[in-house]
């Protein structure tokens, strides 16, 4: 080989050591930190607003040659080899293949305007035009809920009442008090006899639904408004996605062969 040859390979050779080089961020005891991991947490600071900078750069670089290291030594007390830790691993391994599956799948089967549109027309025809300040007792049986009437009508405290014989823990330690709600986020049987209240007035027989039988106190009515389709949009494709995941992971495992 004459010396121009040997030239053009030394030039060659550390033309490919420039490039491997610049391809990684740092070497650690003669392991290389790729490049890709760099832009992997840079992709991922993005997602959550945060700009790249030179100085953001050079946190996630640090950030990377200390973990190099001490996976390392790690590696040296065996610490890899660990059943527990090789467990670990692979859930963290699993968990990071399903996230990228459902991002995957969201991305090839995003929820179009129309379904946005007609789910939040369905939302909207269940909506009434007021809201309701309502409390109640819930009991067991019908015939406890007849003597707290009685004992209302004879002037005892509702909230008292509440907190001495209601079996719903949301509301019995505030007196009953469910606060403003529209109907629908009611049983029907609650709804209907709450709506047919005037404001002061509470039933006159027990109303039993699923969860027992109830005495319903109307505080308060008040006009209600129906948020506009712009301020619910995002919490609609929300729903909606959760929806069609849902679906999804039923179809995967109606396919799957499980045994337990």
């Amino acid at each position: 080989m004459n010396k121009t040859s040997r030239l053009l390979a030394v030039l060659l050779t550390a033309s490919v050591a420039m490039a491997a080089h610049a391809q990684n961020v740092a070497t650690v005891n003669g392991v290389a930190i790729p490049q890709a991991k760099m832009d992997t947490q840079l992709k991922a600071l993005a997602t959550r607003g945060q700009k790249d900078s030179p100085e953001l750069r050079n946190a996630i670089k640090d950030s990377l040659i200390t973990g190099a290291i001490v996976e390392q030594e790690a590696a040296k007390k065996g610490l890899d080899k660990n059943p527990e830790v090789q467990s670990e691993i692979e859930m963290a391994r699993q968990s990071i293949l399903f996230r990228a599956y459902v991002q995957d799948f969201m991305k090839n089967n995003p929820i179009a305007d129309t379904d946005i549109k007609a789910e939040y027309d369905k939302f909207k025809s269940t909506q009434s035009d007021k809201e309701y300040n309502v409390r109640h007792i819930l009991v067991k049986d019908e015939k406890t809920a007849k003597d707290v009437i009685e004992q209302l009508k004879k002037g005892a405290k509702f909230d008292k009442l509440a907190e001495k014989y209601s079996q719903d823990p949301g509301s019995k330690a505030k007196g009953g008090e469910l606060g403003w709600n529209a109907p629908a986020n009611f049983v029907k049987p609650f709804s209907e006899a709450m709506t047919k209240l005037e404001k002061g007035q509470m039933t006159k027989e027990p109303v039993q639904s699923d969860f027992g039988f109830h005495v319903i106190k109307l505080d308060d009515v008040r006009s209600a408004k129906v948020p506009a389709f712009d301020e619910i949009k995002p919490q609609i494709s929300e729903f909606l996605q959760r929806k069609k995941l849902e679906k999804l992971m039923a179809d995967l495992r109606g396919k799957a062969k499980i045994e337990q």
